[in-house]
């Protein structure tokens, strides 16, 4: 059985030279500009799935659980959400079950986090793992309203939007099944931790990954975290370069024979995020995410401008139908 141990995942973050920022974290910066708003950005609306992704349903999704509110633990926002969650996949999946887990948190805390774990073919063992944090940050340092930065965030992409992409590809499975076993897997406790503070994030990933089980050993990994920014530009994440360049080169090749420009075949940032206790597991997964939300100059990360209308039907669309066609094209 791989497991991680926190002490070597705190010697993989320290050694990847992280910032004073947490969660997300940056390591190595973009080419700085603002993200052109223009039809290049725009996907072409074709797929070699079976079963056709809907952005606009993705989006109803997204919005459904920033009605909530906060999702952050313990929260009324998160118990309502989980429920609302877990409620919708088991319409949707074969299996659903839930791992759920204490944290003591600051000042003594006890977080009560779930991780929700939906399976298709779950007795096939040729698996894939899709995943993305289905909770949201309890602060919001980067505000620039200083007496709001304590202050849980809406979430709307930093959450919402790559659960609403995995939700929307469960839907698919469920009319038109895979070919080999799916299991979607939604972390809880991602964004918990204060600035500087690695312990205290990726809770659920550490957690999944330590009591997965020797037996599963899924083909590779993919992680969606904020790809519902409107100005979406998907750059090659260098972990994911490091750990799993062949599923990045497969996902990125699907992707440029779909058409959706989003994904740009260029090296982006380290991003310190739920995929890397799942490759020190074993699990060769990647890491899908926009992290110039809009763009480097203006920043909606951690903010309470993480909303709703700073997020499109269009953006999910296009890592949707290529997360799907990914998932169709696995053989047995």
């Amino acid at each position: 059985m791989a497991k991680i141990t926190l002490p070597t995942l705190l010697l993989l973050l320290l050694t990847a030279g992280c910032s004073n920022n947490s969660g997300h974290t940056p390591v190595t910066g973009s080419p700085a500009g603002q993200k052109p708003a223009n039809e290049e950005q725009k996907r072409v609306m074709t797929s070699t799935s079976p079963a056709k992704f809907s952005g606009e349903h993705a989006f109803t999704l997204l919005t459904a659980q920033t009605a909530f509110g906060p999702r952050n633990p313990n929260s009324a926002g998160h118990r309502g959400c989980l429920s609302y969650l877990v409620s919708t996949l088991r319409g949707l999946a074969d299996e659903v079950r839930t791992q759920e887990f204490t944290h003591t948190g600051y000042g003594g805390e006890q977080l009560r986090l779930t991780n929700i774990v939906a399976s298709f073919r779950p007795k096939d063992p040729a698996r894939i793992l899709l995943c993305a944090h289905w909770d949201t940050r309890p602060r919001a340092e980067q505000d620039e309203t200083r007496g709001r930065r304590n202050d849980p965030i809406p979430g709307a992409n930093d959450g919402a939007s790559g659960v609403a992409v995995l939700v929307e590809v469960a839907g698919l499975l469920k009319n038109v099944p895979p070919s080999i076993g799916v299991d979607i897997v939604l972390f809880d406790g991602e964004d918990y931790g204060k600035e500087g503070d690695h312990a205290s994030y990726l809770l659920g990933s550490r957690y999944f990954a330590e009591h997965k089980g020797g037996d599963y050993i899924p083909r590779f990994g993919i992680l969606l975290d904020m790809v519902g920014d409107k100005f979406l530009e998907l750059p090659k994440e260098r972990y994911s370069l490091r750990y799993a360049p062949d599923v990045v080169a497969m996902v990125w090749k699907t992707a440029a024979s779909l058409g959706v420009q989003q994904f740009h075949d260029e090296t982006g940032e380290e991003i310190m995020d739920d995929h890397l206790p799942l490759n020190e597991a074993g699990i060769q997964t990647i890491d899908i995410i926009d992290f110039n939300y809009p763009d480097p100059t203006n920043r909606y990360w951690h903010t309470h401008q993480d909303t709703p209308e700073h997020c499109s039907a269009e953006s999910l669309e296009a890592v949707g139908s290529v997360i799907a066609s990914v998932v169709y094209a696995q053989v047995p």
